[in-house]
């Protein structure tokens, strides 16, 4: 690997001609030739240890330093590296700011930053500027003026980000992608998605186990809820948009010949989470008088430059089966994830559902049909090993990666954008241009060619 003056030197060169036609990397060399990308993980959580224990599968990484505050964590994953034959990396981890000096380091290329919400932007920053391939995890920021750091920065560094959103790669995800690039559905109107996953046990523990543990959030509580309870209380929002809104994005070439142009948003009353303390913890709960500032369901309605439409949803406050609620629906039929059904004019029943099973089938993406057998056991289905894959894999060819800064920045404003709109009474909110301009001439990826 180049030294990380060479590193900075050589992207900041291309940086510019990146943002308009961006190359693609699905995976063309993996676990093959000799190079090998020198890795650092920033927040080995649940999250990062997923990514971690995917990395220790390949022949082309070397774990080369670790980060976390939580000592218990470092450990897990100290061991995780040594079990699988890999050194002992640099450890990091002294204070919030420790992960600066693991940047420091020449024998990083590259860092996945797995850590709670409000460090993502500010992680993400200081590693393009210490000219690390980055790789940063969902949501990537949480304001506007967060969104634009990305891709300020990525322009100012020619350093690339890959924000990490592995329901892109879930394989019905990649099938229905596949036929929307050969136009099953004809032209695109329509698209819903969301977040609707009851995470009442995720907010809250009683810090003996990780989840279902109690009604316990912050300082008393481990894991996820120590952070992201916090954004309940004082945030009206859509806090976790990218899940939805980026396999969507993807569909109708958001950043690549069009754009999210703006979104309205409402939100319901919030009861669920308290509803819960009560429940489990009593009326006399301390947290029974915490007053949740969101909403317990979040619609939002997002126009894009092409006159398709978008809805939004998040619902994670109350008793519900998870789903994401896609929809995709062009001139030609429409496909539903919930009841797992579709309807192509010309080719189904008239009037009537078919079962997608076929479809997808029949349209099964070709990286699945590749690989499909490196990612079992890879965490949520298989997906975590595709993008983690991408990662790798553009990384060691220092190319921009199929999901990058500008996705970032335009599936994260969602959140601040949302905000503004529940707290002006579903007012309109312009998206910022992330591209300036630049999304009229990016060409979109080739998600379909067999390149790999």
């Amino acid at each position: 690997m180049s030294s990380r003056r060479d590193f900075i030197k050589k992207t900041a060169i291309a940086g510019a001609g990146i943002s308009v036609v961006p190359n693609m990397s699905f995976g063309s060399i993996y676990g093959k030739g000799d190079t090998k990308l020198r890795l650092a993980f920033i927040g080995v959580g649940l999250r990062g240890t997923n990514h971690l224990n995917n990395a220790l599968q390949r022949k082309d990484v070397e774990i080369t330093a670790i980060c976390d505050v939580d000592p218990e964590r470092i450990k897990i994953a100290v061991k995780k590296i040594e079990d699988a034959g890999f050194k002992k990396p640099k450890l990091f981890g002294n204070s919030d700011h420790d992960y600066r000096n693991l940047l420091e380091l020449k024998e990083v290329d590259a860092v996945v930053i797995a850590t709670p919400w409000l460090w993502h932007t500010r992680m993400a920053v200081d590693a393009m500027k210490a000219g690390k391939y980055t790789g940063l995890e969902v949501s990537a920021a949480n304001t506007l003026e967060e969104c634009w750091d990305l891709v300020n920065t990525h322009e100012a560094t020619g350093s690339h980000l890959m924000i990490l959103e592995n329901v892109n790669y879930r394989r019905d995800i990649l099938a229905v992608l596949n036929m929307v690039k050969q136009n099953v559905f004809g032209e695109l109107v329509h698209f819903r998605c969301g977040y609707q996953h009851d995470l009442r046990e995720v907010k809250f523990n009683n810090g003996k186990q990780p989840y279902g543990g109690g009604v316990e959030f912050g300082d008393n509580a481990i894991s996820e809820a120590k952070w992201r309870t916090w954004h309940s209380v004082l945030r009206n929002g859509d806090t976790y948009p990218t899940h939805g809104a980026g396999p969507i994005a993807v569909m109708c070439d958001i950043n690549r010949g069009n754009r999210f142009v703006s979104l309205t948003s409402n939100a319901t009353k919030a009861i669920g989470l308290h509803n819960y303390i009560v429940k489990h913890g009593g009326e006399d709960h301390p947290n029974a008088k915490v007053k949740f500032k969101q909403g317990d369901v979040i619609t939002t309605t997002i126009e894009t430059a092409k006159g398709e439409t978008i809805i939004v949803t998040h619902d994670c406050n109350l008793p519900r089966p998870y789903s994401l609620g896609f929809r995709v629906q062009g001139a030609n039929g429409l496909w539903e994830n919930d009841g797992d059904r579709i309807y192509i004019e010309g080719k189904s029943e008239p009037h009537r559902w078919d079962s997608d099973k076929e479809w997808l089938r029949k349209y099964d993406h070709p990286l699945w049909k590749k690989y499909g057998e490196h990612a079992t056991g890879a965490g949520h289905g298989g997906m975590d090993f595709f993008v983690l894959n991408a990662f790798v894999e553009s990384a060691k060819q220092n190319i921009a990666p199929p999901l990058d800064a500008y996705d970032a920045a335009a599936w994260s404003a969602i959140t601040p954008l949302s905000e503004a709109s529940i707290e002006n009474n579903g007012e309109p909110q312009d998206f910022p241009d992330f591209t300036r301009g630049m999304w009229v001439r990016r060409q979109p990826y080739n998600w379909i060619k067999d390149t790999y």
